[in-house]
């Protein structure tokens, strides 16, 4: 293999900024600060605004658009389609022949 054309491929600690949630992987990204490990090791640290421990979707926060105010049921009753105006709509066109 050729010298010095792989990334640094190395275990690092990421940091969940937002409740301070940290895990250890391998990866290649460029850290500036070090942290010390509760078992000695010393890490390059790479802070994260969000992780699996912090995100709406993984934590079960998360909102579903239906149930915000009924925005979408109130949207739907005024710009929806009903099936008897559409059936009207169908029998007044005559066929095509």
């Amino acid at each position: 293999m050729k010298a010095d054309i792989h990334p640094n491929y190395r275990e690092i600690c990421f940091l969940d900024t937002s409740n301070g949630f940290k895990f250890v992987t391998r990866s290649c990204a460029n850290a500036k600060e070090m942290i010390k490990m509760e078992d000695g090791r010393e890490l390059p640290l790479y802070k994260i605004d969000t992780s699996s421990e912090s995100h709406p979707f993984y934590t079960g926060t998360q909102k579903s658009v239906d149930n915000m105010g009924g925005r979408v049921e109130r949207f739907r009753n005024r710009f929806g389609k009903t099936k008897a105006a559409s059936a009207e709509v169908a029998a007044a066109v005559p066929a095509a022949e």
